[in-house]
């Protein structure tokens, strides 16, 4: 039997859960077509648009498209949920699409395993052996690091043959907050960790177009749960100083005539030229704290809160003009914290970013852990532009430590985890890492030896030339409370 000619599938056949290459500009500006997904279809005035979250990148690309950007000749048609047996009592999984294949975050729960049935291979001892011999192995290494005394050496071993030191994507003003010169960040269009989250369709959908906060206009990057009426709006109008959400540029004039704020509710606790910081209680300013969390998650994927405000403390960075404060960015952190948390959100607006606000309120943080005399990190997950920042800013205040150490009586200089951590307030962990993710640390003749190659020190001195923006400790006027004793805060 002759095969008929081939048929190229209809626009009309494209529904929710397809998948097709889609045009898109990278940062180049350049074409690609990377695969896609389908989320939604809409008909506008007969025209159909495609909103498409492109696979393996982050959400913040996504976006409506017109027909003629997708490759419809390698339309992927969504796969059957073909019905599968009852198997010990529960149902069996439906893949629905690849990414269904793949154990998620979260779906994982903690789970008691019986050793001896985990790893059948091994008898009890062996795999007694096994565990208690790695056990030892990380706590030796650990305590080496956390208690021994390490000693600092610069230009003592050069780096291997053959490995190439990536370079930093971008231009000047991108690693400017993003990377110091040192390890190379990965390329912005796409993210650190691949996002199989199963979010409610709408949910991942963004749902404001634009957003006008004082003089900027602002693309949203994520949904952000704004009341169901305002997200039919071109343009969702803001005030910049109390943050209320507004339908018009009339009601916004109206409420201007009313609005008295003209900085961010609360304490100011630091000025220094130009930049301020507002603490604000979630508790005592709801209101605003809300705004803000809604304003917020249009830049923040992971996670914010939106209602309950009153176990968090908000720390608004500003910028001040003949107008008023104008809002650059903020993080918040609880008033208690079993885990050290200094940090729970944090986000510079679009507008600030790769201009070093961002390690400006990380430094900001960690002054007001010295403050408290306490060791902070910040709530994981990070997004994948908060990574960056955390790990450059990490970076450059452990080198910049170690590359003021004297030595004394012609000796190696030395110090010790601990005293990295206490002078610098980022916990002991986070130290490890960073210096584990520098490739900082060698063995040498017994001891554990952090060794500054001339890669380093450089780059690490080109980074420090380009940040102009500091905390000064002397500009901050802070006093910690002891949340613990204050009841329900």
């Amino acid at each position: 039997i002759a095969a008929g000619p081939a048929t190229t599938p209809q626009t009309g056949t494209i529904t929710e859960g397809c998948r097709l290459p889609v045009l898109r500009k990278n940062q180049e500006n350049e074409d690609e077509w990377p695969l896609a997904e389908i989320l939604s279809v809409k008909d506008i005035h007969g025209k159909k648009l495609y909103y498409v979250h492109y696979i393996d990148f982050n959400k913040r690309l996504d976006e409506w498209v017109t027909p003629d950007r997708l490759d419809i000749k390698k339309l992927q048609f969504p796969k059957k949920e073909a019905k599968t047996p009852m198997k010990d009592g529960l149902p069996g999984s439906r893949p629905s699409s690849p990414e269904r294949d793949v154990v998620r975050e979260s779906t994982l729960r903690p789970v008691t395993l019986d050793v001896e049935t985990a790893l059948p291979h091994f008898s009890g001892r062996d795999i007694q052996y096994v565990i208690s011999s790695c056990f030892q192995i990380c706590i030796l290494f650990s305590l080496s690091l956390s208690n021994g005394t390490t000693s600092i050496q610069r230009h003592l071993i050069p780096p291997p043959p053959g490995r190439k030191r990536k370079s930093c994507g971008g231009t000047d003003e991108d690693s400017q907050d993003s990377s110091d010169g040192i390890p190379s960040a990965p390329r912005m269009t796409g993210s650190l960790v691949s996002d199989r989250s199963h979010d409610d369709i709408v949910t991942r959908m963004k749902n404001i177009d634009c957003i006008e906060l004082g003089r900027h206009r602002l693309k949203p990057w994520y949904f952000s749960p704004y009341p169901q009426e305002l997200t039919s709006l071109l343009i969702l109008y803001l005030c910049e100083f109390c943050l209320k959400y507004l339908k018009s540029l009339k009601c916004l004039q109206r409420h201007l005539t009313k609005c008295n704020l003209r900085h961010p509710p609360g304490n100011e606790i630091y000025r220094k030229g130009t930049i301020s910081f507002f603490e604000i209680d979630g508790r005592k300013n709801k209101a605003y704290s809300q705004n803000l969390c809604l304003l917020a998650k249009c830049f923040l994927d992971h996670k914010t809160l939106y209602y309950d405000t009153d176990p968090f403390l908000f720390y608004v960075m500003t910028e001040y003009d003949s107008k008023g404060f104008h809002i650059v960015g903020y993080f918040s952190k609880e008033k208690e914290s079993t885990e050290d948390y200094n940090v729970a959100c944090i986000l510079t607006l679009p507008p600030y970013q790769r201009r070093g606000y961002g390690k400006l309120l990380i430094e900001f943080s960690y002054e007001l852990s010295k403050v408290e005399g306490k060791t902070g990190t910040p709530e994981k997950p990070l997004s994948d532009l908060g990574l960056l920042s955390y790990r450059s800013y990490w970076s450059q205040t452990i080198l910049e430590i170690l590359m003021d150490l004297k030595s004394e009586n012609g000796e190696r200089p030395q110090i010790t985890i601990n005293e990295i951590s206490e002078i610098t307030s980022v916990k002991k962990e986070d130290v490890i890492s960073t210096l584990q993710y520098l490739n900082l640390i060698n063995y040498y003749k017994g001891q554990y030896i952090l060794t500054l190659s001339e890669d380093i020190v450089e780059g690490h001195e080109r980074a420090m030339q380009k940040r102009h923006l500091r905390i000064d400790p002397k500009c901050l006027h802070f006093t910690p409370k002891d949340w613990s004793k204050r009841g329900k805060w």
